[in-house]
């Protein structure tokens, strides 16, 4: 829970002002309900103080006309209490993280790291999980529209090209070819495996079948990256960082 008040902003739609908090992170907006209660009974109070003050001789007019001109209904401002009041209706919904200190909602927030999924350690896990789900949505639309087909032909087509990217161990960041480091989290980048066509050695894309050729390419196993002389991983590297022993 954020210990300030985030960003805001004072609107009115003829019931009363009322404030929209934003996030830091999406500018994703959260809306308060306005007091109308407070707003009616506002105005009802200067109707009735004005007529009053009407009766009084030479100035009970002006006096009556200035304070029933203040109609609260259309008002753009708030009193520190009121906005205190709306801050409370949508406090839950919003976090301060403690390494950018932006104020963000729970859709940027990661509770297990307990700060925002831009500085959050698990950043590529939580990247790859909103990229399944939006497929996911993807997916669900396009079967709805009879395109199932046509997704799942662009899904294999995706798959072939993260199989030809270099991959970090660490975060699941992906670079290009022969990219040593990552750029993200500066871990040994993992080179893709190029699969060639058994038949006519033409690079095949991770495709089922050679796409040249027609035959059938069967799924090479994946190199082992532990040492083979003391059993450590090695994510890659081309010697041992425990023995140095050269890996194959």
């Amino acid at each position: 829970m954020a210990n300030r008040m985030a960003r805001y902003d004072v609107r009115n739609d003829g019931a009363g002002p009322y404030a929209v908090f934003c996030c830091d992170r999406c500018s994703r907006e959260y809306r308060t309900q306005p007091d109308v209660k407070a707003t009616i009974g506002n105005e009802v109070g200067k109707n009735v103080l004005g007529g009053l003050l009407r009766n009084i001789p030479l100035v009970g007019g002006a006096i009556a006309s200035g304070i029933q001109g203040q109609n609260q209904r259309y008002s753009r401002t708030m009193t520190p209490g009121q906005l205190d009041d709306a801050w409370k209706q949508v406090k839950d919904s919003f976090h301060e993280c403690p390494t950018c200190q932006q104020i963000v909602c729970n859709s940027d927030w990661d509770a297990q790291a307990n700060c925002c999924a831009q500085d959050s350690p698990r950043k590529g896990e939580i990247a790859e999980a909103q990229a399944q789900q939006a497929a996911g949505v993807a997916k669900g639309m396009a079967n709805a529209f009879g395109l199932g087909g046509i997704f799942k032909g662009a899904g294999q087509a995706i798959k072939r090209a993260e199989a030809s990217m270099a991959r970090c161990p660490a975060d699941g960041t992906l670079a290009d070819p022969g990219t040593g480091f990552c750029p993200e989290c500066g871990a040994q980048m993992v080179q893709p495996s190029v699969a060639t066509c058994p038949s006519c050695g033409k690079p095949t894309g991770g495709a089922k079948f050679c796409p040249e050729c027609g035959a059938k390419v069967e799924p090479a196993q994946a190199a082992s990256t532990k040492c083979p002389s003391c059993g450590t991983e090695t994510e890659g590297a081309k010697f041992c960082p425990n023995c140095g022993n050269k890996m194959a």
